[in-house]
């Protein structure tokens, strides 16, 4: 009913006898050898020897040779949370072995992303000898030249794709690089700087130096994956490989609430129990939201402070800078919905919005609704000064950070960067249309000229009736779901609509239940249904007893005490 093609996995039908969750992984391209080792991904299994990544080695051995030396250390990050997560475990394990550490997060607006001039002479003149960028880094080149001509030794880590000519820096690490080996290019920025931190205490480890040893025999590097955990979930990367391993273990490591500023947090956004979708829908955006309105650096001082009175402050700003940014989006949202509208009239394969003087904290936010919203690689961008200052974000099937560094290499853009499925970029106002048509050519390009898929694959079609809390535990088995490894998706048959009413203070979500097969109720909740041809559907009396099939997901719901499996509806078919 919602228009898109419900397509059947390989081998997608359920007697009820067979294993459900291993027919499903076996469909998504897990082997029948893989398959214990995905459903129990534990570090240890996953982790591979850190030096396999190109440079590892030289980037170890620096860093730790500047500790033992004890000269002054600077970490630069990044004002998303994957660039605050990196700064924080690069930071929190300096201070623990006594290294003379600094750290700088650019601002959004002052400065933007990556390395910037100015930031790199003030962390030069205030004494640091060596400059290890975290998140970043990798089109900074003209930045790291600088760096080595004020006198010091730059590490590069960053899992963002190179330019063609990678930055001149005494170690770059990167599972991106062309001469890259490691088969590790899904890590986040954080995985990355994980990775060299254990390369850096196997080195210190090999020193021989008592007093450094007594240290890091103190660390346990496996408490780090909260903010592992954090910063591979906000950067949507997929959850395959090490990264599910890290996130598995990582969401053990939040729920033990080891870290202060952490556990305030969940305190002051009502988190009892993480998750990867409160990672990353509750404490991700309030996280993100400093860097995006003003300076990250309240967000790294809350994961990086012992003070609890401290630690509640900064938590409580978050919050309250929070809900300014979602105020401020859902302004430009608005906007942008109009703009969008007119584009896709045209019959477009990409959208590139662009409005005067919109805040650019929340761009990328704008850009991902807007995809989710017309299943289109989006590019949402502010104009003011002579400028354009945007973020995108892409669908299965479009590479959107090769067509940004291919904008940088034609002359288009004056800086960008990301990865196939986010980009920032920035240009002059002149160049607007003819970037909007580079965009729009390049897409269609990858796309070989087809208009991107608004399929839904489903992963198990069954009878109504066996969806049941035994069924969310066998499913349950696949955790955690995110990017790479979403939450199965089953198609119902024989569900009855009992009932549809309106929820939600914006009124714009459903709730209601089916009567199935076997004669049960099944509670279903349907999120921004309402004014869709679904929603309407529902919400018609005139349905109620119709039978139809169901598309969506079963997830356990608890409320009041009781719990009871519960359907998010996708999509409906008579």
């Amino acid at each position: 009913m919602s228009g898109r093609t419900w397509v059947a996995a390989d081998d997608n039908t359920y007697s009820g006898e067979d294993d459900l969750v291993r027919r499903i992984l076996l469909n998504r391209g897990i082997g029948k050898q893989d398959i214990e080792k995905f459903l129990n991904p534990s570090v240890k299994e996953y982790m591979p020897d850190p030096f396999v990544l190109h440079d590892m080695r030289d980037a170890a051995k620096i860093i730790a040779d500047a500790i033992l030396k004890h000269e002054k250390i600077a970490v630069y990050g990044d004002y998303d949370v994957d660039g605050i997560t990196s700064t924080a475990i690069f930071v929190r394990y300096m201070r623990h072995i006594g290294a003379d550490v600094i750290w700088h997060l650019p601002t959004r607006e002052g400065e933007g992303y990556g390395l910037n001039a100015d930031a790199v002479k003030s962390i030069a003149a205030d004494g640091a000898r060596l400059l290890v960028t975290v998140d970043c880094g990798i089109s900074g080149g003209a930045e790291v030249d600088l760096a080595k001509s004020l006198g010091m030794r730059v590490v590069v880590t960053d899992h963002h794709s190179p330019d063609n000519q990678l930055p001149n820096a005494d170690a770059v690490v990167n599972p991106k690089r062309e001469d890259d080996e490691s088969g590790l290019s899904y890590l986040a920025g954080v995985g990355v700087a994980f990775l060299t931190l254990v390369a850096v205490n196997r080195e210190l480890k090999n020193s021989g130096r008592t007093d450094v040893i007594e240290k890091i025999q103190s660390i346990n590097l496996l408490n780090f994956l909260d903010c592992v955990t954090l910063g591979t979930i906000c950067d949507t990367m997929s959850l395959v490989g090490l990264n599910r391993a890290f996130v598995a273990t990582g969401l053990k490591v939040l729920n033990l609430r080891q870290n202060l500023g952490l556990r305030v947090l969940m305190d002051v956004a009502h988190v009892d129990k993480v998750s990867v979708y409160t990672a990353g829908f509750v404490l991700g955006p309030r996280l993100n939201a400093a860097g995006r309105l003003d300076s990250a650096a309240p967000a790294l001082e809350l994961l990086l402070t012992d003070n609890p009175l401290v630690a509640y402050d900064l938590a409580n700003k978050l919050d309250v800078m929070n809900q300014e940014r979602i105020n401020i989006q859902n302004v430009i949202m608005t906007q942008a919905v109009d703009m969008a509208d007119k584009f896709c009239a045209d019959g477009r394969c990409s959208l590139f919005i662009c409005g005067d003087n919109w805040h650019g904290g929340v761009m990328g936010i704008i850009a991902g609704r807007l995809k989710d919203k017309y299943n289109l690689p989006t590019c949402v961008a502010t104009r003011a000064d002579g400028m354009i200052n945007g973020s995108g974000r892409s669908v299965p099937g479009v590479n959107l950070g090769a067509i940004i560094h291919d904008a940088l290499s034609h002359g288009l853009i004056c800086e960008g960067g990301g990865h196939a499925a986010a980009a920032g970029f920035s240009l002059t106002s002149d160049k607007e249309h003819e970037f909007c048509e580079f965009l729009e050519r390049s897409v269609l390009d990858q796309l070989n000229g087809r208009m991107p898929a608004s399929d839904i694959v489903v992963d198990m079609e069954m009878d109504s009736g066996g969806a049941t809390m035994n069924l969310v535990k066998k499913l349950e088995q696949m955790e955690p779901f995110g990017q790479g490894n979403p939450e199965p998706i089953l198609a119902l048959h024989g569900a009855v609509l009992n009932r549809a009413i309106i929820m939600g203070r914006g009124g714009a979500h459903l709730r209601g239940d089916f009567r199935t097969s076997a004669g049960t109720r099944l509670e279903f909740v349907g999120f921004n249904m309402v004014g869709t041809s679904v929603g309407n559907f529902l919400l018609d009396d005139a349905n109620i007893n119709t039978k139809i099939m169901v598309l969506g997901r079963l997830k356990e719901n608890s409320y009041n005490g009781r719990t009871n499996a519960q359907f998010i509806l996708e999509d409906i078919a008579l």
